[in-house]
């Protein structure tokens, strides 16, 4: 059978082994490396179907996957305004100023990004932007995605007028008087204003969702752990695979919130192995917290501030117990746990669900974020076998080296000095798979690994980096979004590496990426991305 690709001319790196192949050229069948060899011989396998590219020596790695993101989510959030790029409420003002001057009358203006740092030491509220918002209805996110600012219009078309209660913890945010400040804190807060806006149409949501797929793909991406399956999802990711446009792998994995009971978690068991030809629902996703900057992770002692004392589940124990019902279906877990409370009930949890009669083995859990964690809890993940999934430009991005910024003050000396311990996680053996959270950070994966190795603000590369003793080297760096995302994935038979047999998912560079320098390593550029042997992205001058 003639392949669908031969490419030669090339360096092929294998970071399984960590070295370059004896090899300048493969072929691709059926979705599969099919063959390794000589441009000479790999070329002689071509026929008329066949797709031949001469990469004139860029380096082929397994193809990069993001280990934690949110397409779907983050196609609707990054069409509005960016405010990543603002550093004081006086760019902030500008922007909306700007920006409002575009708007139609009665539209809603939709921003993203918001720093909280931007704040200093006044309350994050609606009022820092008054009047630029006065009279028109706004919805701010903030960069973490688990808090928004909406202004006074906004809150009253919502019918939002004072304090609500949630089965999660979740708070509409009121001064003294009961009066909405603006701060939404979670989900559950922030959807009672979102929905008051209008929606965009289903063609609409789906063409933004295929250009956001399109550029990741152009980034060098050829897969990810999409971690939720949110409202009509699934359906979008089915159309575009349907329609032969859905130019990266994704690894669905969708919520589970408390409450849920046991007609929920059947209706999750049903999901699972459920997709299609490059779509799969795989596992399930939870919360054990919020976030540090907004006052609702979970620590084992309180911040500056008094907050981030209570789990997202009200009764942690419930958590247990879905945890234990999934594990004994055989199905892995994700879950959102940031403060060291949180990561510390999650493995407890687990280790019960392993520990169990009727315990099953070989069921990857996983815990995301893990921001900030003490000695003992990091040498837990590997006994456990449990996967560390990482997300090192949150440290580069959000925090500073000097601990000024309000993720540190939160925290106090001693936390902050334990900040995103990916080099302590992976030198106690643990599996590190690194990720962006898009639209929380951005998704180039370069970038990422990038992150990971220098721990500087990708704005300002001169700056100190963030605790340099947790920088990963450069083939760290790579495994964590080749290997080790294959490994928590259950894919390490046929992922994650240049062999044949293994998937045909590709990402080729002008250089090597685990030698570039790390300061350089954002601006190599992608040469061609593949999935299963059909070209992604390809350099106009290939």
């Amino acid at each position: 059978m003639e392949p669908r690709l031969v490419l030669h001319n090339a360096r092929l790196l294998d970071p399984a082994t960590g070295d370059h192949l004896p090899h300048t050229a493969l072929a691709a069948t059926d979705g599969l490396i099919s063959a390794l060899g000589d441009d000479k011989a790999m070329r002689a396998l071509a026929g008329p179907g066949t797709t031949t590219i001469d990469l004139k020596g860029a380096v082929v790695t397994p193809g990069l996957v993001d280990g934690h993101l949110h397409p779907v989510s983050g196609a609707e959030l990054t069409h509005g305004l960016d405010l990543s790029g603002c550093t004081g409420l006086d760019d902030v003002r500008e922007e909306l100023a700007r920006y409002r001057q575009r708007l139609a009358p009665g539209a809603w203006l939709h921003a993203w990004g918001l720093d909280p740092n931007v704040f200093g030491d006044r309350p994050i509220e609606a009022a820092a932007f008054s009047p630029v918002l006065d009279g028109i209805p706004a919805l701010l996110q903030l960069f973490d995605a688990h808090s928004m600012v909406a202004s006074p219009r906004a809150l009253e078309l919502a019918g939002v007028d004072g304090p609500r209660t949630f089965d999660q913890a979740a708070e509409v945010v009121c001064d003294a008087d009961g009066r909405p400040t603006g701060l939404l804190l979670e989900d559950a807060a922030c959807e009672l204003v979102e929905r008051a806006a209008p929606q965009p149409t289903w063609e609409e949501r789906r063409d933004r969702l295929a250009r956001a797929l399109h550029a990741m793909a152009a980034a060098g991406l050829t897969g990810g752990h999409a971690m939720d399956a949110n409202g009509d999802s699934l359906a979008l990711y089915a159309a575009l695979d349907t329609a032969g446009d859905l130019p990266v792998r994704l690894r669905v994995a969708p919520w589970c919130q408390p409450g849920a009971d046991a007609e929920a978690l059947s209706a999750l068991l049903e999901l699972q192995g459920t997709g299609g030809e490059l779509w799969r629902t795989v596992g399930v996703k939870l919360f054990m917290d919020g976030t540090i900057d907004n006052g609702t992770a979970w620590l084992e002692r309180p911040d500056c501030h008094g907050e981030s004392t209570h789990a997202f589940w009200p009764d942690p124990a419930a958590y247990s117990h879905v945890i234990s019902e999934l594990h004994r279906a055989g199905v892995p877990t994700a879950t959102h746990a940031i403060g060291d409370a949180a990561v510390r009930h999650v493995l407890d949890s687990i280790e019960r669900a392993q520990s169990g009669a009727e315990g099953r083995a070989g069921v990857r859990h996983r815990v995301e974020h893990i921001e900030t964690v003490p000695d003992d809890t990091v040498r837990r993940f590997a006994a456990l076998g449990v996967v560390a999934s990482m997300q090192p430009t949150h440290c580069c991005d959000f925090t500073r080296a000097d601990h000024t910024d309000n993720w540190s003050r939160r925290l106090g000396e001693e936390r902050a000095g334990r900040a995103w311990r990916c080099r302590d996680l992976w030198d106690a053996a643990a599996t590190v798979v690194l990720g962006s959270d898009w639209p929380i950070a951005p998704y180039a994966p370069l970038g990422v690994m990038a992150g990971a190795r220098h721990r500087r603000p990708s704005r300002d590369l001169g700056a100190p980096p963030h605790g340099p003793e947790q920088a990963l080297t450069g083939m760290e760096a790579l495994r964590g979004m080749t290997v080790n995302a294959a490994y928590a994935a259950g894919e390490e038979r046929i992922a994650g590496r240049l062999s044949v047999g293994f998937r045909a998912d590709l990402s080729v560079f002008a250089d090597d990426p685990a030698r570039t320098p790390a300061l350089e390593l954002p601006q190599l550029p992608v040469r061609l991305t593949a999935v299963g042997g059909r070209v992604t992205h390809r350099a106009d001058d290939l």
